[in-house]
């Protein structure tokens, strides 16, 4: 029998009718600026992954990067929000039900990582209620809707976890076009200033491309990004497979669309590649 997995937030944290859901995106695809069009190469996105109203015009501009280009597969990256476990939990078979349709795993794909590496192993109840991947999913699809996936979940997001996963998507995917995606929100419920202080770190460190910069930042202060272990394994990964730079391409916070600033959660949009001056 196949495995699809059902959607958790469809008709919550998204519309869960194709219609409302393309319009949606089409508005918040409408809102990014032609100056995130980036020339060269894209290698990796790191992309929020709360409600699609909040964060949706954050990832828009990480997504909008894949029109005119294409890939062979996708690595989606992201943290566990409701299951404690150690190393990364893999969803290697079927696909992912979304209101545009299956977006399909790539199994073939998915098993060499559980050859390439001790580190991933095959779990679909990490991913049952996990929104983390789910969010990237619409625009995923409505954007490269033949596009296959490879969905993983990071558990306890330690330093030896992110890295042991770069080494194993690098060993996996070198030779392809491969997509890869990071999963993260910043900081969480602050007010607009703190948390500004906060992500700037994060910022920062994507900006220069510094995954081991990032991997301290968290170390000092885990509270910086909840998915920081899935952008830190995607920023070595990207580097691995001949990535040079990283363009952050937009920031934001929940207060811009709330119009609460007392509290807050932070949203990055980010590429990463081998870019050039256009």
């Amino acid at each position: 029998m196949v495995s699809i997995r059902k959607a958790a937030v469809a008709g919550s944290w998204y519309p869960a009718t194709a219609k409302q859901l393309a319009s949606m995106l089409d508005e918040q695809l409408a809102k990014t600026d032609e100056a995130d069009e980036l020339a060269g190469d894209v290698v990796a996105l790191i992309a929020p992954h709360a409600g699609l109203r909040y964060s949706g015009p954050v990832a828009a501009h990480a997504y909008r990067v894949l029109r005119d280009r294409s890939f062979d597969v996708a690595i989606l990256v992201g943290p566990s929000h409701f299951i404690g476990f150690e190393g990364v939990a893999l969803y290697g078979s079927g696909g992912f039900d979304t209101p545009f349709g299956v977006v399909r795993v790539d199994e073939a794909t998915a098993d060499r990582f559980l050859v390439e590496s001790s580190v991933v192993h095959a779990d679909t109840i990490a991913h049952a209620r996990e929104h983390s991947l789910e969010m990237q999913l619409p625009f995923l699809r409505y954007l490269a809707p033949e596009l296959r996936i490879v969905p993983l979940l990071i558990g306890r997001q330690t330093a030896e976890t992110a890295e042991a996963l770069a080494s194993a998507i690098v060993g996996v995917t070198s030779g392809t076009r491969t997509l890869l995606i990071a999963s993260t929100d910043l900081s969480h419920y602050n007010d607009a200033a703190t948390a500004r202080r906060l992500d700037e770190v994060v910022i920062d460190c994507v900006g220069r491309f510094d995954a081991d910069g990032l991997q301290r930042a968290l170390d000092r202060r885990p509270e910086h990004a909840c998915g920081g272990g899935a952008a830190v394994a995607i920023m070595r990964a990207a580097r691995g497979l001949g990535a040079t730079s990283a363009s952050v391409l937009s920031y934001a916070d929940s207060g811009d669309v709330s119009g609460d600033k007392s509290s807050v959660v932070g949203y990055l949009a980010a590429a990463i590649g081998r870019f050039h001056a256009s």
